[in-house]
């Protein structure tokens, strides 16, 4: 695998957790495009705010090693960050709408 491949992958993970968060708990929804715009967000903002603790894509593949452990944190991280990501939002949604009513 390459950087670019995990990258791709993390980012479908999150997608994947945004949509499912949604499905699960449907107060949070936004449609299924809305679902997947937050889960692209939500993935790449967590990879890159906790990444530093050493699960990049970079880190994954150090000197062409495949690190199937760091792999794996990568695509937790990507998958809360989607979930997180569509709660958030809609919580967000929620205290604006009440602002303007």
């Amino acid at each position: 695998m390459t950087d670019t491949l995990i990258s791709l992958i993390s980012i479908l993970i999150g997608i994947f957790g945004a949509n499912s968060t949604a499905s699960i708990f449907k107060k949070y929804s936004f449609g299924l495009i809305g679902n997947t715009i937050a889960g692209v967000f939500g993935s790449i903002l967590f990879i890159k705010s906790f990444g530093r603790l050493g699960f990049t894509p970079q880190s994954i593949m150090n000197l062409g090693d495949f690190h199937l452990n760091l792999f794996i944190i990568n695509c937790l991280v990507s998958f809360a960050g989607g979930s997180l990501a569509v709660i958030l939002i809609s919580k967000l949604k929620r205290k604006m709408n009440q602002n303007n009513g």
